[in-house]
């Protein structure tokens, strides 16, 4: 009467969820049982499903990555393989998760809504086809990094457009990632923090993510502007910001987001 079976959560949470849970022990240290890690496992999966249904769903072929919003991603994601891979050379195993995952969720928090519009072909088709041939890079690797973790999702989406087991696939290293030498990731980034203030503005005023937004001003150091002119129109498509303006500053990154209402 002293053991828990695990089938309950096996059944209620998946086995990719308690697996997750179990991969996040780091070796040598006491894990005390947590369900509420088990429900992020879930989430994770659950995710990793749904961003590679929106990566592979596009009726547009991949084409060249030639965007540098897609180059910049693809860069920062060289550094995940390289670190993921470290880390399990030196048996952390935790590591190598935590790296992917948090990499995982600013991809689908940022960069599938930085690319979306465009995608979808509203810059035309050589935009667009960048923006899939990234997605699908990109999805090719992350599923081969999450593989150790979470077995049964990533074996499923491999499903719907490899061949073979993506347990008997190759572990991804940085050369598989085409980043190419324009690749750079401090655009991706703050990309993706200039988008982050305008929804976050968004949200404290309660109004829809959709609102148009009339002017953006963001102030920051001049090689970080340089760095977001390069990807300007997938920031004011994803926000729907009308103006983008910028102003050099020494103060670090601040955003300015006036909304229609405000004039």
């Amino acid at each position: 009467g002293n053991v828990v079976t695990p089938m309950e959560l096996l059944e209620s949470h998946s086995a990719d969820a308690v697996r997750y849970w179990a991969a996040s022990a780091r070796l040598g240290v006491d894990a005390a049982f947590e369900e509420q890690q088990i429900k992020v496992g879930r989430r994770l999966a659950i995710k990793v499903l749904n961003a590679s249904k929106f990566a592979l769903s596009n009726e547009i072929p991949p084409g060249e990555i030639v965007e540098p919003l897609d180059l910049g991603m693809l860069r920062a994601l060289r550094s995940v393989v390289d670190e993921a891979t470290e880390a399990f050379a030196a048996y952390d195993h935790a590591r190598a998760l935590d790296v992917t995952e948090r990499f995982f969720w600013e991809f689908t928090d940022d960069y599938l809504e930085l690319v979306k519009a465009r995608a979808y072909g509203a810059r035309g088709p050589e935009a667009a086809a960048s923006a899939v041939g990234a997605l699908q890079a990109a999805l090719d690797v992350l599923l081969r990094l999450f593989a150790p973790f979470l077995a049964y999702v990533t074996e499923e989406v491999w499903s719907w457009w490899r061949d073979g087991s993506i347990h008997r696939a190759p572990w991804p290293t940085a050369d598989d990632v085409p980043a190419g030498a324009e690749g750079d990731a401090d655009a991706y980034r703050i990309a993706a923090d200039v988008l982050g203030a305008v929804r976050k503005e968004k949200a404290l005023r309660k109004v829809s993510l959709r609102v148009e937004v009339d002017r953006v001003v963001v102030h920051d150091a001049p090689e970080h502007l340089q760095r977001l002119a390069l990807v300007e129109p997938d920031v004011r498509e994803a926000g729907n910001v009308a103006s983008l303006e910028t102003v050099e500053s020494s103060d670090g990154l601040v955003v300015e987001t006036f909304l229609a209402a405000q004039g």
